[in-house]
């Protein structure tokens, strides 16, 4: 099965901050809380504008422990919106906003 969300950081360029989560499940809109609709979600990645490719910049949670942490409020989230509450459909929740997510001076705007 392929991964069932997709994730969308509405805002580009140099005014990241400025954006919201548009996250889909099957194509259905998921309805974040207000705490994690406006911010990044705390994956794995380089998020320096300058350095793109220095490891010793990476911050945030990979996978596995990404998961274990956000375990409570995924949970709830997907009782809410009828997505089966399983290892794989968390796992591809995070494979979906991974890619998407930012940091504060991500894009360099307020730099």
């Amino acid at each position: 099965m392929s991964n069932p969300f997709t994730a969308r950081w509405s805002a580009t360029g140099n005014n990241l901050c400025l954006g919201r989560w548009e996250i889909l499940y099957q194509g259905r809109p998921l309805a974040l809380d207000s705490e994690r609709h406006e911010t990044d979600m705390g994956t794995y990645g380089i998020f320096s504008y300058i350095f793109p490719d220095d490891e010793d910049l990476a911050e945030g949670l990979a996978e596995d422990d990404w998961v274990l942490e956000n375990v409570d409020w995924l949970s709830a989230l997907f009782a809410k919106h009828d997505v089966p509450v399983d290892e794989a459909h968390l796992r591809w929740f995070y494979q979906a906003i991974n890619p998407q997510d930012w940091r504060c001076g991500s894009c360099g705007g307020c730099l």
